[in-house]
């Protein structure tokens, strides 16, 4: 007879969630919420989150629906065919593509900050970008379990300089800052909040970990999701405390330059033990977001060009994966912000808000599939849903056009 399968733990469901959303795009939270102020943005975190929780969950009841484990792709394709299929893998393509844009060019800013505060060197942007690019990307070269033994180390030094930014931040808040208001910038923020809050594509493995026990995974993605609010709302406090919005390292002429949080703050202090925690913080997040991205988007282009695996990655998949976003690193150094709103205000909206709303709304309406769990809200939050999103999507739109 054969033994019953184990049901993963909620704790390691709840790592696994939090893990997906805390990577690099909490370095430019800060600074894209930062003009707003803490408290407007404070509003656009808890809209974000409640957004990103309610859409989980329809991943959750699309999922349930059947019986075999399978990926958003799938999921697109029986509700929509082969044309649904398609924008969902092209959406993909660009979603990884936006994100290691993104990382690669952050890696750049990072190398330039680091050098240029401590040694008092100028190094180009596009000299780090490569050394970085190419030291990682051989580790993903390296293949999976490479990647997840480098991940386990990024991810304890995530959480130590995490800790040591904010024990030894709060010292130099100063709470007049956090008091600065302008809540027209509020809705600027929505876009990398969406790609902060993206754990969607988990949410196959996460059913597949919990035994598709659906009550299990539903307090999972809420537990997890919320433990990720609370280390992005501490992070925020610490970051727009000690950072103004006017001056050379301030808020607004960080949005101008494209920098991240940690750039800001090392700026702004110096080289000091925050400063260096905060660098530290940067390099550690970024690495463990650039493997998982670097390794999913290898994986995702074997799976479309029929490549099979090899011991390790397949060098020429390698090239695919990195060169395009290597390139535009290089000609737009600055694009760490630029390629995070894009990912998240087109590509994760689409994905993670519309289809999720869309699909729920097919198998519930017209195809009548029956799921192991359904969402509650009906009609209206479906609709609420498509509206809020479409509204990110335009609003993301409108904006790279005028800019």
């Amino acid at each position: 007879m054969n033994a019953p399968k184990t049901t993963g733990t909620l704790i390691g469901g709840v790592l696994l969630i939090a893990g997906s959303c805390i990577g690099a795009g909490m370095l430019a939270l800060p600074i894209m919420t930062g003009l707003a102020g803490f408290f407007p943005s404070l509003v656009m975190f808890l809209i974000a989150w409640g957004f990103m929780t309610v859409t989980g969950l329809l991943m959750v009841e699309v999922n349930g629906s059947f019986q075999e484990r399978v990926n958003i792709v799938s999921m697109v394709g029986r509700a929509f065919g082969p044309a649904g299929r398609i924008l969902s893998w092209v959406l993909y393509l660009f979603l990884f593509y936006s994100l290691l844009v993104a990382y690669i060019s952050g890696s750049g800013s990072l190398s330039s900050t680091y050098f240029q505060t401590v040694f008092s060197w100028h190094l180009p942007k596009w000299v780090g970008a490569l050394f970085f690019t190419a030291i990682f990307g051989g580790l993903a070269y390296q293949g999976t379990r490479t990647v997840d033994h480098w991940n386990r180390v990024f991810m304890f030094g995530k959480i130590l300089t995490y800790l040591g930014m904010v024990f030894l931040g709060v010292h130099y808040i100063e709470p007049k800052l956090l008091l600065r208001t302008e809540p027209s910038y509020a809705i600027f923020s929505l876009p990398v909040l969406v790609i902060a809050f993206g754990y969607h594509n988990m949410v196959p493995t996460i059913m597949t970990y919990m035994n598709n026990d659906v009550r299990l995974v539903r307090k999972t993605i809420l537990a997890g999701s919320l433990f990720a609010l609370i280390v992005y709302l501490i992070w925020e406090v610490v970051v727009l405390g000690i950072v103004p919005a006017e001056g050379d390292w301030g808020i607004i002429n960080s949005l101008q330059q494209g920098r991240q949080a940690s750039d800001a703050v090392a700026g702004i202090l110096g080289s000091s033990w925050v400063s260096n925690f905060a660098e530290a913080l940067a390099l550690f997040a970024l690495l463990s977001s650039f493997l998982a991205q670097t390794l999913a988007l290898i994986h995702f282009l074997a799976d479309a060009l029929k490549v099979k695996g090899e011991k390790n990655e397949n060098v020429w998949l390698c090239v695919l994966a990195l060169a395009p976003p290597l390139f535009f690193a290089f000609i737009y150094p600055n694009l760490f912000l630029s390629a995070l709103n894009f990912a998240g205000g087109i590509c994760a909206v689409i994905l993670f808000g519309v289809l999720p709303a869309l699909m729920a709304w097919k198998n519930r309406y017209h195809q009548n599939v029956a799921s192991s769990y359904r969402v509650a809200g009906g009609k209206k939050l479906l609709i609420a849903i498509l509206i809020i999103a479409l509204g990110i999507v335009i609003f993301q739109v409108t904006h790279m056009i005028h800019v």
